[in-house]
């Protein structure tokens, strides 16, 4: 395993936190999709409640453009895809070619959704790409701490998200076991006392306490 530097440690831990964050906000997108279209055209108020988001739109119409697509939102699919590559452009060195190629295909198909009278197709191929960029990456980087560093911005994400939206039990526990046996092994600096605090979280199912321990877990 080579060394990484604190910089680059960072970058693969968002790396990982913005594509998890992508892909997961796509899937709540495509059912509160359905549900503005089918019976309740105001059910994007309800969304921007439960990510704890500024519910900033006038219109169905409004949140479907510019939740997706408007990069001025900080809070947009797109911004956040726009982070996940920015930060995968500057590690090509440590995740090869092959990996940010995925990255780079799923901005190809935002940008296609953009334009598309019917945006659902190609945001699920965003979350395609974002799937082979998973596997790639286990694949392809020899590396055990790149690897790790990115899977558990992953891990971090998907707490914070799965805290906010209230998942089940067996969904929490289930993250919570794959961060803590992985976070170990990697470049990160993280603190003890915080993840101990998190598991206690949520064996408890303290949502509030979950997000608040996930976001102080890694040492920026």
């Amino acid at each position: 395993m080579g060394i990484i530097s604190v910089e680059n440690s960072d970058r693969l831990f968002w790396l990982g936190r913005y594509s998890e964050r992508v892909y997961t906000t796509i899937s709540l997108f495509k059912k509160s999709f359905d549900a503005m279209i089918d019976f309740d055209e105001h059910q994007y108020e309800e969304f921007c409640r439960r990510l704890d988001i500024p519910c900033i739109y006038e219109s169905k119409d409004d949140f479907i453009r510019r939740y997706c697509f408007d990069g001025e939102n900080p809070n947009s699919i797109y911004a956040n895809l726009q982070r996940a590559y920015d930060n995968a452009i500057v590690l090509r060195e440590e995740i090869g070619s092959e990996t940010l190629a995925y990255i780079q295909l799923a901005v190809y198909e935002m940008n296609r959704a953009v334009q598309s009278e019917a945006p659902l197709v190609p945001l699920q191929k965003v979350q395609d790409n974002l799937v082979a960029f998973w596997g790639q990456a286990d694949d392809s980087i020899e590396d055990q701490l790149v690897r790790n560093d990115i899977k558990i911005g992953k891990r971090v994400e998907r707490l914070d998200l799965y805290a906010r939206l209230q998942m089940n039990e067996t969904a929490m526990t289930r993250e919570i076991h794959r961060l803590a046996g992985r976070i170990e092994n990697t470049s990160l600096h993280y603190s003890k006392t915080v993840l101990k605090k998190l598991e206690e979280a949520v064996e408890k199912m303290d949502y509030r306490e979950i997000v608040t321990e996930v976001e102080a877990l890694v040492e920026g």
